[in-house]
């Protein structure tokens, strides 16, 4: 049986006559990291906008749990076990820390009188609030539970955004710069939690802060200009001479202290 949990092949996309993508293959083994670097404007967000639903590829494969299947639709994810963070937090402003994290425990849940023309019982309602109440007791927002997001600091509204990706026990797990906005201690308490949380799943991660990506990833893939140029551990990833070139525009060997931008 394949270890891997999702294996894309030769994925091809074009917006009118740009080519966003071409022939990109990317696998992302069980319980493993893989993140997704490279310049901006590589494609690393239209990799994910395929697996998410949101973008149409011209040609490619998409191989999930050993079964080939058509890219998703976006309703279709939660049921194969795929979420997705965004690169802002996007939580409802009008719902409560808790109520934020429901919504992502069920599609079906909506806060107050909603729920009464959804037909949600007392008892489905209590399940979804203790799932949720385990999401964020494992991003460290337990504190949070009563909070409006107007009230958070953007390391907590990241937490909670993060719970809510969580809740549904999730096979594959998208992040899409998790880290972005966040100080030096945060993405060291963030990098521990990634390193649990790939015990429970998959995760593949799209991220501008390389040296958080060494640390966490078990394999990098970079792209640039729709193309996959390099894949394979971090440290052998950064002295590929098509890598340098891409990032530093030359390919003479960076010094240990060079950080590749993303």
């Amino acid at each position: 049986m394949s270890s891997s949990l999702l294996s894309i092949s030769n994925l091809s996309v074009s917006f009118g006559g740009v080519k966003a993508l071409t022939s990109v293959s990317i696998d992302v083994p069980k319980n493993s990291v893989v993140g997704l670097i490279g310049p901006n404007g590589a494609g690393k967000t239209t990799v994910f906008n395929c697996i998410s639903g949101l973008v149409k590829s011209d040609s490619g494969t998409f191989k999930f749990e050993g079964i080939e299947r058509e890219f998703p639709k976006p309703h279709e994810l939660v049921d194969l076990g795929i979420t997705r963070t965004l690169q802002g937090v996007g939580l409802f402003n009008e719902l409560s820390v808790l109520q934020n994290v429901m919504v992502g425990a069920d599609k079906n849940y909506k806060p107050n009188f909603m729920k009464e023309l959804f037909g949600l019982s007392g008892k489905v309602e209590a399940g979804l609030k203790q799932r949720a109440e385990e999401a964020l007791a494992w991003t460290g927002a337990s504190a949070l539970i009563d909070s409006k997001p107007s009230e958070l600091s953007y390391p907590d509204s990241k937490r909670v955004a993060l719970a809510r990706a969580l809740v549904i026990n999730p096979k594959l797990l998208l992040l899409d710069e998790p880290a972005a906005g966040l100080g030096q201690d945060d993405i060291d308490a963030l990098a521990a939690l990634i390193k649990q949380i790939k015990r429970r799943c998959s995760i593949l991660i799209v991220e501008h802060h390389v040296d958080f990506v060494r640390e966490i990833s078990d394999t990098v893939n970079v792209l640039n200009f729709g193309k996959l140029i390099a894949s394979g551990h971090y440290d052998e990833v950064k002295r590929n001479p098509a890598v340098i070139e891409a990032y530093l525009g030359h390919t003479d060997n960076p010094d240990e202290n060079s950080t590749l931008g993303a």
